[in-house]
């Protein structure tokens, strides 16, 4: 006899970077979760993340970057997710993520952003990018820039990004939920399962992975 699905209302934040396509990915298939889940949107640096956990980005490793690029592409083209590699990757994106916090990070706000980047394979790190993105949002480019040097959204941005760190993010994008950190695009499925069946998690044999110890690697 199965047991009964969860019905309570959860909340989850939400971390990512712009430059992350797996977030975008992501962002896309919010309609598949859970209208009993509430998700606030934080904005952070991947870079400052992978500095703090000591890795690199995929897309810093050669072999694994034209990899990610390919899996990327092919999971937007099963879903059927419009999707379009931006000229330039990774590029910095520290301006759209304060951009981003400055207007709030609301839903339409970041799904802009990402449709901008993403669906639409815009560089955001040039000017004709920026220019026309600012537009998008309903500003001035010249506006736009203001705001993502205002001192509280340089803080705004920082303050995500270090509570990121703390609740044990090491990559983007994470769903933070009820305790528990759901990374990366594929994790969706994971996240929905747990949120409906929260006794998973404490099941025997997953209670079991994190007695696990860490092998030694001996060369011969």
């Amino acid at each position: 006899m199965s047991q009964a699905t969860d019905t309570r209302t959860h909340h989850a934040d939400w971390y990512f970077d712009f430059s992350s396509p797996f977030a975008y990915l992501q962002f896309e298939r919010f309609d598949t979760l859970p209208r009993s889940l509430t998700i606030e949107l934080k904005p952070i640096v991947l870079g400052a993340i992978l500095v703090h956990v000591q890795t690199q980005g995929p897309a810093e490793i050669p072999a694994k970057r034209i990899f990610t690029y390919r899996m990327a592409q092919f999971r937007a083209e099963q879903d059927g997710i419009a999707f379009r590699m931006p000229p330039v990757h990774p590029f910095h994106p520290i301006r759209v993520l304060r951009l981003a916090v400055a207007l709030g990070a609301t839903h339409e706000v970041v799904r802009t952003i990402f449709r901008f980047i993403w669906a639409e394979g815009r560089d955001v790190t040039d000017e004709a990018g920026w220019r026309d993105l600012s537009k998008r949002l309903g500003l001035s480019p010249e506006d736009a820039a203001a705001r993502t040097d205002a001192p509280e959204v340089k803080a705004g941005l920082r303050a995500n990004t270090e509570a990121a760190i703390a609740a044990g993010v090491f990559g983007v994008p994470t769903f933070a939920c009820d305790g528990e950190l759901y990374w990366g695009d594929d994790a969706t499925v994971l996240l929905k399962h747990c949120l409906a069946h929260p006794e998973w998690l404490h099941s025997p044999e997953v209670e079991r992975l994190q007695q696990i110890t860490v092998g030694v690697r001996r060369e011969r």
